[in-house]
């Protein structure tokens, strides 16, 4: 009788792994026309682009909740729970997708056509909304997404505030109530300092920063970039968006849009460091998890842990300078052939109060992310529509920056966010960079050299470290068990807050 029972357990475990190929390629469709849509693909191609997309979604959202597939998954669960599965993977792979199914089922397939529909033509008006600096144009697609997510957080938790309901989709467990204790931490550390270097009112001399180097020059830095991270350039692609970002699709196919400024190179780097960094999260999962539903990072807090971890704890690291400076130099020598490492070092860690938040620098970041933040709570309790956004977001950035916002194109149109619907997602940044520093912190326990690391340019022992605490895992563990596995204790704040103090302290001489 037992024998039976484990050739049902492998026909079944057979059936799931078919399964979760079929939605793989779903999506991998999916990802594709999104891909191109944000890169390539004609601007009057949009509306066809989403219905493509929207019933490409549709099948998705259909094969996902069919009743023979969730009957498929819950014969499994049962067999789980009499512990008739003793392989960690498929064990993993049935909760996983369990949890996505019963997401997913509380959903109509129809109105999951209908938000990826709406999201699509969003992005196509926000794109021209932002050229335009025309906030009236997109005003009314935000109404209705915030609108549309409030009624997917009631089929989701109908007992739960909406806004915590959608936190949870991109940090599984997160609260506004956790999130509000950060940001208060955060800020007893991020404020004082501020205060103290525009007090102090001394900034390092960066004139080599807006100097002119070529598009074709940046194209050359980008690829040396990639590959100083540790990506094998036949594993991605480089591709040209208004908003920078990447794409995970499958083992060895990762790619990388980015924005290109000819009088500002530096923007380029950090935003090629920044998605090299969720490149190399996504093609270090484990192989065995390919075209299963564990492929893929497992959060958008530790997604963002990884590209700000290259980004800033390695890219603006004192050590990492030296091999930073090499590139530069050979692909712009009459620009970077005379600056010192610790000019640079000085260069790309100013801190100072800027309306740009992805150029944002390290120390003044998070307070660009509780300006959203706020944003999107007064829109979720009702207090604010889309037409206040405007006025709240020039309000809390003269409370949070002590600046003045000029237009919209460099206020609420700058990030694509809102366009996708991402409302819960602006959280993920902050705490991603602080689980960055908890990590250097972990690293240093196990024996690794990080600064010796970045010195040589040769980041292989810290890829192996974040490999096997990391990457490996995709989906298969939540952030919390990810945390405490790698650090051997759950996230703490404390680590990033004296991060932040030591080195601006350092660098302001505060």
């Amino acid at each position: 009788m037992g024998k039976k029972k484990d050739t049902n357990v492998k026909k079944l475990a057979k059936k799931l792994r078919g399964l979760e190929r079929e939605l793989w390629t779903h999506e991998y469709l999916l990802k594709i026309v999104q891909f191109d849509g944000a890169t390539i693909a004609p601007e009057n191609g949009a509306p066809a682009r989403g219905e493509a997309m929207a019933a490409l979604a549709g099948t998705y959202h259909r094969m996902l909740t069919d009743a023979d597939a969730v009957e498929l998954v819950h014969k499994l669960e049962k067999a789980a729970a009499k512990g008739k599965i003793d392989d960690d993977q498929l064990a993993a792979e049935i909760r996983v997708l369990a949890r996505d199914q019963r997401e997913a089922a509380a959903i109509p397939t129809e109105e999951e056509e209908a938000w990826t529909r709406l999201t699509c033509e969003a992005d196509a008006v926000w794109h021209k909304a932002k050229a335009a600096n025309d906030w009236a144009s997109f005003e009314p697609y935000v109404d209705r997404i915030v609108e549309m997510r409030k009624r997917h957080a009631g089929y989701l938790d109908s007992s739960k505030d909406p806004y915590d309901v959608l936190l949870d989709q991109y940090e599984r467990g997160l609260t506004a109530k956790e999130f509000d204790a950060f940001c208060d931490q955060v800020r007893g550390t991020v404020v004082p300092l501020v205060h103290g270097i525009v007090q102090r009112g001394y900034q390092p001399d960066a004139w080599f920063l807006n100097e002119r180097i070529p598009e074709s020059a940046q194209k050359q830095i980008s690829f040396d970039l990639i590959e100083l991270v540790g990506i094998d350039r036949t594993d991605t692609t480089l591709a040209f968006t208004e908003h920078p970002f990447s794409e995970g699709f499958a083992p060895g196919d990762s790619r990388i849009a980015t924005h290109i400024y000819e009088d500002n190179a530096i923007s380029n780097v950090y935003s090629i460091i920044h998605e090299a960094g969720h490149a190399i999260y996504e093609l270090g999962v484990d192989p065995a998890y390919a075209y299963t539903c564990l492929a893929g990072g497992t959060s958008m807090g530790i997604h963002e842990s990884q590209s700000r971890f290259f980004e800033n704890i390695v890219g603006r690291s004192r050590p990492f300078m030296g091999p930073l400076l090499d590139v530069l130099r050979r692909r712009a020598p009459s620009v970077y052939g005379d600056v010192t490492e610790d000019d640079l070092y000085r260069a790309v860690n100013i801190a100072q109060p800027s309306l740009i938040r992805i150029e944002a620098d390290e120390l003044t970041y998070p307070l660009h992310i509780m300006i959203r933040y706020e944003i999107e709570r007064a829109l979720f309790a009702g207090e604010a529509t889309a037409h206040d956004i405007p006025g709240l977001w020039a309000d809390l950035t003269r409370r949070y920056l002590g600046i003045n916002v000029p237009d919209d194109a460099h206020g609420c149109l700058q990030d694509t966010h809102w366009s996708g619907g991402d409302f819960g997602y602006f959280p993920t940044y902050a705490l991603g960079s602080a689980y960055g520093a908890q990590f250097v912190r972990a690293m240093a326990g196990e024996g690794v050299d990080f600064g010796a690391a970045c010195a040589a340019g040769d980041l292989a022992p810290v890829r192996a470290w974040l490999g096997q605490k990391i990457w490996r895992w995709g989906r298969s563990k939540d952030a919390p068990e990810l945390i405490g596995g790698a650090c051997g204790e759950p996230f703490d704040a404390t680590y990033y807050c004296s991060y932040l103090a030591k080195k601006f302290g350092a660098l302001y001489a505060l």
